[in-house]
């Protein structure tokens, strides 16, 4: 994707100290398997980070997938985002191959629809 569209080093969160600021924010939403935790900032665009643990889903396959189709989900979306930093988070008992492609992208569309409303 080209232009606005793409997913730049500069709306990615990137350092420890960025995931740590989103997560003792204490915003989260929450779905299925997965949470959003959200932090709002004074300027900017929005970021992503993604945290997608191997102790719950032990396939690298099953990783990867989540997070090329949670970076789509953002790229789609992230003009619509006012300026937050979202940390999206696998938060749910270990999966190994019940999560589908479907599943997942209706799941993280949903959480970053939500995001979308509430900030």
């Amino acid at each position: 994707m080209a232009g606005d569209a793409s997913f730049r080093p500069e709306v990615r969160l990137r350092r420890a100290e960025e995931y740590s600021a989103v997560f003792s924010a204490r915003k989260v939403l929450r779905n299925g398997a997965f949470d959003l935790h959200v932090l709002r900032r004074e300027d900017g665009s929005a970021r992503l980070g993604l945290v997608i643990p191997k102790k719950i889903a032990r396939l690298s396959v099953l990783r990867n997938t989540i997070k090329r189709i949670a970076r789509d989900a953002f790229r789609r979306r992230r003009l619509e985002l006012p300026p937050v930093d979202l940390v999206l988070r696998l938060a749910r008992k270990p999966v190994d191959g019940t999560l589908d492609r479907v599943t997942v992208r209706r799941e993280i569309e949903a959480l970053i629809e939500r995001a979308i409303v509430q900030s």
